[in-house]
């Protein structure tokens, strides 16, 4: 199906062969010594043993030419699976902490999304601030990204949750919103629901990013159906990272008949084994989902991207069309 995917980082797509390549271009010391090493080393117990490997991976990117591939080998993949609207995240502190300079990473990135746009895609970049570093830090960091602020969408918070409530960045996401920006927001994915309430609260997000929590609190579950403020659901992440033991346990499908406007994205495919596509078959196969189900969450994924109406209708025309063509009929996939 023609679909729309709202959560995935950049630097999560990765892939081991493209990492160890640009590992030896660049003279980068890691410790695998092949493919396999490297797919080994994807055996996660929680959020922050994942983010170690995470970081290390990122270190290979060192010129504007490295960060063009790896945008350019993902917006590929959505040509490839039909994704005709995406809105991608990275991290600068990730780089400019080791000495990459702001406007060589981002020259990288745009050239390979103008590329994209070119051929029919439409593209939305989400700048975030890692949440373990301090507010100056990202403040120093949305300053930096001022002479790209044409460019730049969105801004939005990752990285770990313990210990670092959204509230930490109360200022820095008020100065975004002055400044024009979209707020997006990772909240309850390991940190409670309370923090997806701050999210809303403190920062004035307009989407959140994960939230699967949420159900564990009613009136918050409540408030997110009236609304109609997204999730960007992550299955197949939130199963790689314990957040839930396996998939019929993950609470996606309870929060989309809640009336929740959930949406399925693939958060960092490269280390949690599925693209888009991958976490849709995942999901649909876990709970013996209907054509129409998946069809309705496709739907959300275009309602809840931050594109304008009249580029929604395209979609979702475009989607109807396709439907009309694949004679799709009610029952399990």
């Amino acid at each position: 199906m023609p679909k729309a995917e709202l959560h995935i980082h950049i630097e999560g797509s990765l892939e081991p062969e493209l990492m160890l390549r640009l590992a030896e271009k660049n003279k980068i010391k890691l410790p695998y010594d092949s493919v396999e090493d490297v797919r080994n080393a994807y055996s996660f117990d929680n959020l922050q043993s994942f983010l170690d490997i995470y970081y290390l991976g990122a270190n290979v990117l060192q010129t504007a030419e490295d960060f063009y591939e790896l945008m350019q080998n993902y917006l590929k993949k959505c040509l490839d699976s039909n994704i005709l609207h995406t809105e991608i995240m990275f991290d600068p502190q990730t780089h400019m902490d080791r000495g990459i300079a702001f406007a060589a990473m981002f020259q990288g990135f745009d050239q390979a999304v103008s590329e994209a746009r070119e051929k029919g895609m439409s593209v939305g970049l989400i700048m975030c601030f890692l949440r373990h570093l301090s507010e100056q830090s990202a403040f120093e960091t949305i300053k930096s990204a001022s002479p790209f602020k044409d460019r730049i969408q969105s801004i939005g918070l990752d990285s770990g949750e313990k210990g670092n409530p959204p509230a930490k960045f109360t200022r820095v996401f008020r100065y975004a919103k002055s400044h024009g920006y979209r707020l997006v927001a990772h909240a309850g994915e390991e940190g409670p629901p309370a923090y997806v309430a701050q999210a809303l609260e403190k920062l004035k997000i307009e989407r959140i990013d994960h939230g699967v929590r949420s159900l564990e609190d009613p009136k918050l579950t409540e408030i997110l159906a009236s609304t109609r403020l997204p999730l960007t659901v992550c299955p197949l992440s939130n199963i790689k990272l314990c957040i839930y033991e396996s998939l019929r346990e993950h609470p996606i499908i309870d929060l989309h008949k809640c009336g929740v406007c959930v949406t399925i994205n693939s958060d960092d495919p490269a280390y949690f084994g599925g693209y888009l596509n991958e976490n849709y078959v995942a999901v649909a196969e876990a709970f013996g989902l209907e054509v129409q189900d998946l069809i309705a969450l496709t739907q959300n994924s275009f309602e809840a991207a931050f594109i304008e109406d009249e580029r929604k209708k395209e979609l979702q025309r475009t989607l109807s069309e396709f439907i009309q063509t694949q004679e799709v009929l009610p029952g399990p996939i």
